[in-house]
């Protein structure tokens, strides 16, 4: 176990709900794993006025609020001991001053974390604040910088707030965070792809016939609209999480797993994605809008009856595409990713299927058809697990066939389960860039999905609706290649979609 630096660990927006939900507990998580390094100071930065007692009371409530009688005391109250909490009311100028005599008048330690837990929007004002305060110069300890997504709205402002940020950080200080790659499961695909050598003479366009990338959701905007409205499914969820696990499954093998070796190897995935053209979106693309319907027994609304969204809005809460990875490994080889909002199930997974045998030997004895292809599925939430296909043989006198599943789940009961914001946070202190996008990565996401973005925003006056609880609005089927080909709705061997959505 690697002995972490001390360092002070600001999180601007500290009251907001990404703090509240994620960051507060993630931190209380590795402390009472004893992960924190002991030297660790947390700040706590907002807009609103508390004092000491009271923070400490809004902390502790947070966290009772999800342990209840289970809490380590002991742990809450070594936590507790690590905060403190400055106020920078909007528009007080003299705030960052205040805070960078808080920080460099002693108690603090000298390496800096700053995490941006707060709008997109605001990024470029606060580091340009901490730039302009001192904050980010590295003259006696490290400084770092956490942003979250959504990194840019578009390749172009993308570029633009990248070019704000470099007026005081340099890129070894940006930490651009993807929650996602932080999950077990996602670290798992390059365990799977790289410590097994059985797999890997069928990684290749010979063997393999498509992949597909999932990530369902039963929830709505959940009061989100304000951002829901300008983003989209393309841009929250496929520009950068689904891109990051194909790239994952897609790689090649790196040097190593060092932060630029395994990075390297992602960027050249990326960059070799066949560009759609604006003529080709509808035949690589397809987007729809959840309309009313039943979620789990529940009536819910529309995406147009949600609150804050325009009547006449166009925004796609279900997204699906088709690339191709036009190198030696991939090519001709489609990735489907698609993604939604409201749809049948909450679900992430990699389902890989495998082509069919050269000669169908088995089609005159089974009286049931062709037999079925081979699937490798990795599922990643809410159930991490493993599951292979294969075709065996039905006891009885006929020579029939039917689908066996192979099951491996990864955790054991005693195995320690961490957030993915634990595993982050975790790397940052420990400097290590390897699940955190470069620039670079950033700017060739967003290539593969401009065009589709620019093609979209030009047609404001149609988009296919779809009931809350499906799978999605019909006609997706359009994006396979073949009418064998069906997307995988679970990883259960009766999982393919039958209805041609």
């Amino acid at each position: 176990m690697k002995i972490l630096d001390a360092c002070t660990l600001t999180i601007f927006g500290v009251g907001g709900n990404l703090s509240q939900r994620k960051l507060i507990p993630a931190l209380f998580r590795l402390e009472m794993a004893m992960r924190l390094p002991e030297q660790l100071v947390i700040l706590g930065c907002d807009i609103a006025v508390h004092d000491h007692d009271a923070w400490i009371g809004f902390v502790a409530g947070i966290l009772h609020g999800i342990y209840q009688k289970d809490i380590d005391e002991a742990a809450l109250q070594r936590f507790c001991r690590r905060w403190h909490y400055l106020a920078i009311p909007p528009g007080d100028d003299a705030a960052y001053g205040r805070l960078a005599e808080l920080l460099q008048g002693g108690g603090f330690p000298p390496n800096m974390v700053y995490y941006m837990a707060v709008r997109p929007a605001d990024y470029p004002a606060i580091v340009d604040k901490l730039g302009n305060a001192g904050l980010l110069r590295q003259n006696g300890g490290w400084r770092r910088v956490v942003i979250e997504k959504p990194f840019g709205y578009d390749l172009l402002s993308a570029q633009t707030l990248q070019s704000s940020l470099y007026k005081h950080l340099d890129e070894p200080q940006i930490y651009r965070i993807d929650h996602y790659l932080g999950k077990g499961t996602v670290q798992n695909v390059m365990v799977f792809r790289f410590a097994n050598l059985l797999l890997e003479p069928l990684w290749n366009h010979h063997y393999i016939d498509h992949v597909q990338i999932t990530h369902s959701e039963i929830h709505g905007i959940e009061n989100r609209a304000d951002y829901y409205e300008g983003a989209g499914a393309l841009r929250d969820m496929i520009q950068s999480h689904l891109l990051q696990l194909l790239t994952l499954v897609a790689m090649e093998p790196p040097v190593s797993l060092s932060a630029e070796h395994l990075r390297d190897e992602k960027v050249k995935v990326l960059k070799s994605i066949r560009p759609i053209t604006q003529n080709s979106v509808h035949a690589h693309a397809f987007r729809g809008q959840y309309s009313d319907g039943i979620v789990e027994g529940k009536s819910v609304p529309g995406y147009l009856e949600e609150k804050g969204v325009a009547p006449e809005s166009v925004t796609e809460t279900y997204a699906a595409l088709k690339l191709f990875i036009d190198n030696w490994r991939w090519a001709g080889v489609p990735f489907y990713l698609r993604t939604g909002k409201r749809l049948a199930e909450n679900s992430s997974a990699i389902c890989i299927r495998f082509k069919n045998p050269p000669q169908d030997l088995l089609h005159r004895n089974n009286h049931q058809g062709h037999s079925q292809p081979n699937w490798i599925m990795l599922g990643i939430q809410p159930n991490d697990c493993l599951k292979v296909e294969l075709q065996v043989k039905v006891p009885g006198l006929d020579l029939l066939t039917r689908t066996l599943s192979l099951d491996a789940t990864y955790h054991k009961d005693n195995d320690d389960d961490f957030d993915a914001y634990a595993s982050l946070l975790l790397d940052v202190m420990q400097g290590d860039h390897s699940l955190f996008l470069r620039m670079d990565e950033v700017e060739a996401a967003w290539r593969v999905v401009d065009p589709v973005l620019k093609v979209w925003a030009m047609e404001r006056d149609f988009i296919n609706t779809y009931p809350a609880g499906s799978w999605g609005p019909r006609g997706t089927y359009r994006l396979f290649d073949r009418d064998d080909q069906f997307w995988r709705h679970s990883l259960n061997p009766d999982g393919a979609d039958l209805q041609a959505y």
